[in-house]
Order: structure tokens, then sequence, then C-alpha cells
């Protein structure tokens, strides 16, 4: 952890990346392009976790990088639910649903991972050097 330079080093960076193209793809490619609340809101979510990760990690202290990453374990939580509600209305099926599900829920995990080592971490922040 020490040695990343920038927070596209992040491997939970690079899956949020995979994961808001997979949500931006079926917001384009099912009836969810239609449904512009639900759309607007399952996109904003998944920009949420990838934009959090990055700017926590450039304000350059560990305390603002883990608020930063809790907010996104409560983005996580959110486009999990919307994830239920894209199913319920038959805008993808089961087997995309698990495969999104599963993307998220992993994702998840890696943040609280990254909270957690953090905490327990004597990493300051470059901005405490």
């Amino acid at each position: 952890m020490a040695s990343l330079k920038c927070f596209e080093d992040l491997e939970v960076w690079q899956k949020s990346r995979e994961f808001a193209k997979e949500i931006y793809a079926i917001s384009r490619e099912s009836n969810l392009s239609r449904d512009f609340i639900l759309r607007d809101q399952i996109i904003r979510s998944a920009i949420s976790i990838i934009s959090n990760i990055a700017e926590g990690f450039e304000r350059g202290g560990t305390g603002e990088f883990i608020q930063f990453l809790s907010v996104d374990k409560g983005s996580a939580g959110e486009l999990r639910s919307q994830l239920y509600i894209v199913l319920d209305q038959g805008y993808i099926d089961e087997n995309k649903f698990k495969e999104l599900f599963e993307m998220n829920t992993a994702i998840s995990r890696m943040i609280s991972r990254l909270m957690e080592y953090l905490r327990k971490s004597n990493i300051k922040g470059i901005k405490y050097k």
C-alpha cells in the first residue's frame, strides 16, 4: 500500500471502473434506458464508488481516505439495492443480476479490507510527511 503512487494502482479502483462500465452498458442496452429516474440513480451510485476512491486517495491523508471509503460502502449498498429493482422490473435477467451483484459485493468487501488495513497501519498519508 505504501508504494502506491496513484489511485489507478488500487485494485478496488480498477474493479470499480469495470463495474461502472457494466452499469453504463445495462443502462444503454436494456429498457432501463427509458426509466430515467432509476437509470440516472444507478449510474450516480456507480460513479460515486469510483470517484470517492479517487478523491479519498488524492486527499493525501489516511483518515480522510477512510472517510471517503466509508461513503463508498454506502454507495455500494445503495447500488446493490437498486440492482434488485432493476431485476424486479425485468430490465436484466437473473444471470446478469447475479454477475452484477457479485461484482458489487466483491468491491464492497475490498473497500472494507482496505479500510481495515488503513486503520491498523501506521500510514498517515503523504500530506503528513
